[in-house]
């Protein structure tokens, strides 16, 4: 049987950290629609809204030339991709927090800007909007995602994964972001991947190196996880181990009406805001 992409289940790092945390949290995010819209729904939050514009303005610099990267100002790109975010758009309810969190942002982009590291260097960029490859053929599972940024090594033609960090938390060392990300720049460009660090931008000058994982203990344990989405989804089956937990009752929130919508993204997906997630400095900031 030839594999069909339209047919098949997606997965993704944010997807899979969602189904952990809580398979009624992934249902709602990732696979319910409002029956009015048609449309998937999803809370805009300041963290997520502070995440977003950063990894914007890295990411389109990721696309030039390494001697472009700075003509334009960095902080420049940043005033005016924050026109996107601002006010209820990102989830801010009065002005003092959005000014908080966009000064956060702006300490970031100047902190990026003195030391650029891996941004002044040469990079690989994948060539797909939205890289992809199949996970398994016979299970119909697509693995899918984009990686912040592929620091060429000339030295050993290889490449170093690099994921920059808005948040303040650092990431779970059980998280399965490095095993994804190494199945997927393995799988979706030609050069081997020989080293991988985190970038917390704000709070470190410099990367944080990180051990790569074996390639198929992340094959075995992404599978594993995907095999059970894919269950979930046949069976319909997608309740919260808690009876309601910090990951899905937000969205449980939505779901009743409680939400305030605000626009419809790019994405064709229905973003609301919720007063009581405001000033939630654990909401994810997960892309």
């Amino acid at each position: 049987m030839t594999p069909d992409k339209y047919s098949a289940v997606w997965v993704s790092h944010t997807s899979i950290n969602d189904f952990r945390q809580c398979p009624r949290a992934y249902f709602l995010k990732h696979v319910y629609k409002d029956p009015k819209t048609g449309h998937k729904i999803k809370i805009m939050t300041p963290p997520l809204a502070l995440g977003q514009i950063v990894h914007e303005v890295i990411d389109q610099m990721s696309v030039l030339p390494t001697q472009d990267r700075f003509k334009k100002i960095p902080m420049d790109r940043y005033d005016e991709l924050w026109k996107k975010v601002t006010g209820k758009k990102g989830g801010f309810f009065d002005s003092n927090t959005e000014d908080t969190y966009k000064r956060r942002g702006r300490e970031m982009i100047a902190r990026i800007t003195k030391h650029p590291g891996p941004i002044a260097e040469k990079a690989v960029k994948i060539k797909e909007s939205l890289p992809y490859y199949w996970l398994s053929e016979e299970d119909n599972i697509i693995l899918c995602g984009k990686v912040d940024w592929l620091k060429y090594l000339p030295e050993s033609d290889s490449v170093h994964i690099i994921d920059f960090k808005t948040g303040k938390s650092n990431e779970d060392d059980a998280s399965l972001q490095l095993p994804i990300y190494l199945l997927l720049v393995t799988n979706t460009q030609k050069r081997a991947v020989t080293k991988a660090s985190y970038w917390y931008i704000a709070r470190q000058d410099d990367l944080e190196e990180k051990q790569l994982p074996n390639e198929k203990e992340a094959y075995d344990k992404v599978i594993t996880v995907a095999r059970q989405m894919k269950t979930a989804r046949q069976l319909g089956q997608f309740s919260c181990p808690e009876n309601g937990c910090y990951s899905c009752k937000p969205m449980e929130q939505l779901v009743n009406g409680e939400g305030e919508f605000v626009f419809v993204d790019e994405y064709r997906t229905d973003v609301y805001v919720l007063p009581s997630l405001a000033n939630n400095e654990n909401e994810s900031e997960v892309l």
